[in-house]
Order: C-alpha cells, then structure tokens, then sequence
C-alpha cells in the first residue's frame, strides 16, 4: 500500500470517528521477517467510557396521535365552484381535436388539483379524473366504484358541454387517517 493511500485511509478512518491506535510514523510495521506489513488499527469512539450515557437514558413515552376522523370536512359547494370555474375557462371556445383535448386533460386535472389544495384541507386525498369527447349522436355512460368511509370521504362532480365536445370532471376526496 503507498503512503498516499495510508494517509487517506488515516483521514477517513478519524472523520467517521475513529481513531488509529497506531501513530502516523508507525503505520509501516515490520514483522520478523524483515518485510512491511500494512496495518491500520482503529478504536471506535463508542468503545471509550464516556460515550454510553445515551443507553443509560430512559426511553420517553409518547401517547398515540392517531386521529380517527377529519377536524375539518372536504368542502364539497367550493370544489363544485372550482369545477365549474376551471372547465368553463378552458372548455369554453375550443373544438374537439383528440390531441388538444389529450393534454387538455392533464393540464386542468393540474389546475383544479391545485386550487383544491389551496383550500388547506388537512388529511384528504385527492384523485382528479377528467373525460372529454366529440360531442356527436352517440350517447356515453360514465361509471365509478369505490371502496370509502362513507362518514369521511365524498366526491364531487361537473359536466360540461359546448358545441362540438363534452367533458365530466370527478375529484375524490379520501380521508387518511
């Protein structure tokens, strides 16, 4: 092993916090048969006396936190309002294309995610689902299932239609205890 690398092995060996029982002129130990032999030899700090005082502490009890039910519930009329506000700003004078509506899709998810979380509910999840169709003679039946709290959780929705397309924004507010 070269110097170099001795010396490194030195400098990393006190910054973890251990120190080399040996001194830096006795890093190079010969045996009896006349070669260098390499040894390093550190001590931890906690095997010395005085670093043990933290296992002689009594270990402190703290009481359950866990909170069964929301101090605040998710405020379904104000999510209707952002719903409507959000579709009809973006939905308002567009035509059906399948690739604007695409990323129209994500980016009012984005907003109504948002401003939903501005409102500061603690504790609630929330899921923003977003269809829009060409708006033709067909017709389209939308369904969702979950398993909630009934007490806790809740949903909001809005339809939206223009000329030429529709869309059905969903939020699903799940409380996490």
């Amino acid at each position: 092993m070269s110097e170099i690398m001795k010396d490194k092995a030195t400098r990393l060996a006190k910054n973890r916090g251990s120190t080399s029982s040996l001194g830096s002129h006795e890093i190079r130990a010969k045996d009896f048969f006349g070669r260098n032999k390499d040894s390093v030899s550190t001590v931890s700090y906690m095997d010395e006396p005085g670093h043990h005082e933290d296992s002689l502490r009594p270990a402190i009890q703290m009481e359950n936190t866990y909170q069964l039910g929301p101090t605040k519930y998710f405020p379904v009329t104000a999510v209707n309002n952002i719903l409507k506000d959000v579709v009809v700003s973006y939905l308002q004078e567009e035509q059906y294309e399948a690739e604007l509506c695409r990323q129209m899709t994500k980016t009012i998810s984005e907003v109504i995610k948002a401003r939903i979380k501005d409102l500061m509910v603690p504790r609630y999840k929330i899921i923003v689902i977003i269809y829009i169709g060409q708006l033709g003679k067909q017709s389209m039946q939308i369904g969702s299932r979950c398993l909630w709290d009934t007490t806790s959780d809740t949903f909001s929705s809005y339809s939206f239609k223009n000329r030429s397309l529709f869309a059905l924004a969903n939020v699903y507010a799940l409380y996490s205890e």
